[in-house]
């Protein structure tokens, strides 16, 4: 295994990991709301359509455009017909039958996914600490799954949930690469509006279940194209240009055990003591997974001190 020094993260890198994890937990509990009214390709367009008009805006503003090369065209164009597009409408589709604890529990098989897939294609390495920390943080992922009640597995929904943790590892890995000559904003506008055209055959759908939908879905949609998609999608961004793919990946499984706080406040659901405990786990599990770069941190500091005192 390797071992390979993590990023150190600054506070400003520490900021926008904290808004895009609060952002997507929120994401499952409106998704979940939100959902009863939509189909699942017609939630995804109208998502994408409000994440893609308020990105478009921010790269206008920022008049920040360059032009990407050959192969970066195909690594956008996979990360966003993966994430935005299919990821998106398999999550929905998920949701309408499977419990927001056992979604994020499938669904966060995604960071083991980019852990492996980033030390085997981009060439991170995958620390002892960090191969730890996503081991622990699973198992807490799992007593929250379990906890939530939902045993079909021969559910429809778990064969989405395992779309959307797949199209959601292999996006992260085509976007990572991109994000090293192109801006951030440029980046998270194109996987938006790539996306967007991938979702429009349903279009129709879109436009019947806005005429039968309350106020309050509709809101939702726009919710979630604003937050958990412009806001979030560009927060990450700017982490996932600052910090490896796996080590990053890791932070998300802190989004389970808040979509249960979020659905206890919304839903006035309580959540099971199992729930509880895996919440613990898995913050447990993302402190593990830190402990190399504070440890690589330390050795720095130490490094450095004993290079000053030797000048």
């Amino acid at each position: 295994m390797s071992t390979t020094t993590e990023a150190k993260i600054t506070p400003l890198v520490y900021v926008a990991i904290i808004v895009t994890i609060l952002a997507w937990a929120s994401a499952f509990i409106v998704i979940r709301g939100t959902g009863v009214h939509f189909s699942g390709g017609a939630l995804a367009l109208g998502r994408l359509a409000v994440g893609a008009l308020l990105l478009g805006i921010v790269v206008a503003i920022g008049r920040r455009w360059v032009w990407p090369n050959r192969i970066e065209w195909l690594q956008l164009i996979g990360f966003g017909v993966l994430w935005f597009g299919a990821y998106n409408v398999a999550l929905n589709i998920a949701e309408h039958t499977l419990d927001a604890g056992t979604t994020a529990m499938i669904v966060n098989l995604g960071p083991l996914l980019i852990a492996i897939g980033a030390a085997v294609f981009l060439r991170e390495g995958l620390t002892t600490w960090l191969a730890v920390g996503a081991a622990v943080a699973f198992i807490g992922v799992i007593l929250i799954g379990v906890s939530s009640g939902s045993t079909s597995w021969g559910d429809p929904g778990v064969f989405w949930a395992l779309v959307a943790a797949f199209t959601y590892a292999a996006g992260v890995l085509l976007q990572k690469p991109t994000l090293r000559r192109l801006p951030n904003a440029q980046v998270t506008f194109m996987g938006a509006a790539i996306g967007l055209i991938v979702c429009l055959p349903f279009t129709g759908e879109l436009l019947r279940d806005l005429q039968d939908a309350p106020a309050s879905a509709v809101l939702g949609m726009v919710y979630l194209g604003a937050v958990p998609t412009a806001l979030a999608f560009s927060t990450w961004a700017y982490a996932l240009s600052r910090v490896p793919a796996g080590q990053l990946g890791i932070s998300t499984y802190v989004v389970p055990p808040l979509a249960i706080i979020m659905g206890l406040i919304v839903f006035g659901e309580v959540p099971a003591p199992l729930a509880i405990l895996g919440g613990a786990v898995c913050l447990i599990g993302v402190a593990l997974s830190r402990r190399g770069s504070r440890v690589a941190a330390r050795r720095a500091s130490v490094s450095d001190r004993g290079k000053t005192v030797a000048e």
